[in-house]
């Protein structure tokens, strides 16, 4: 079965959507100098989104060529010579343009315009004094802990501040042993 889920669009528009794409498209800097490896070929600055220097690692690299084919070693040594010139060159430059790149891509993720917000949205709050009158009246009605914030449809309960005491709980139960023991005794045989 194929992941089709791995490529559902859920990121939304926030900014930890934007820092999700910015990571996929940054240039980092170990894949850069392995690129190096194969700078004949310019892969290094087709990484790095430099397409006229890649071009002409190529057209240097095609001209040794056709210069050892028809010169000899002269003709092969003199562009292969100013090749690792610049490959030493660009050994210094990676550095360099990793940093500007990877800025210039976050500049374009955080400057781009975003998604507009849905017509006649004025903000999370409002201008509604009365609302925020009733709102502040629930609020200081709440106390710490699980209590409902609308107690004026429960029945009024006896709340007490804090757990009885060892001595009350003692004396509640010899109150409650007690009146069992009257209805007992008040009960019809």
């Amino acid at each position: 079965m194929k992941k089709a889920w791995k490529q559902l669009d859920l990121d939304g528009a926030g900014l930890q959507a934007l820092n999700a794409h910015y990571t996929q498209q940054m240039r980092r800097r170990p894949v850069a100098y392995a690129a190096m490896l194969l700078f004949p070929l310019g892969v290094h600055r087709w990484y790095l989104r430099e397409p006229r220097g890649a071009l002409a690692y190529l057209g240097l690299t095609a001209a040794s060529i056709a210069g050892g084919l028809v010169f000899g070693r002269p003709g092969f040594a003199i562009p292969a010579v100013i090749e690792l010139a610049w490959a030493m060159f660009d050994l210094y430059w990676v550095e360099q343009r990793v940093i500007a790149l990877n800025k210039q891509l976050r500049m374009q993720q955080f400057m781009r315009p975003g998604t507009e917000p849905p017509k006649d949205y004025r903000g999370r709050y409002s201008d509604d004094e009365d609302g925020l009158d009733a709102y502040l009246k629930v609020k200081e009605r709440e106390r710490a802990g699980h209590q409902p914030a609308d107690q004026s449809a429960d029945p009024p309960q006896k709340v007490r501040p804090n757990m009885p005491s060892f001595a009350e709980q003692e004396a509640m139960l010899r109150d409650l042993t007690r009146k069992n023991k009257d209805q007992r005794k008040n009960k019809p045989k």
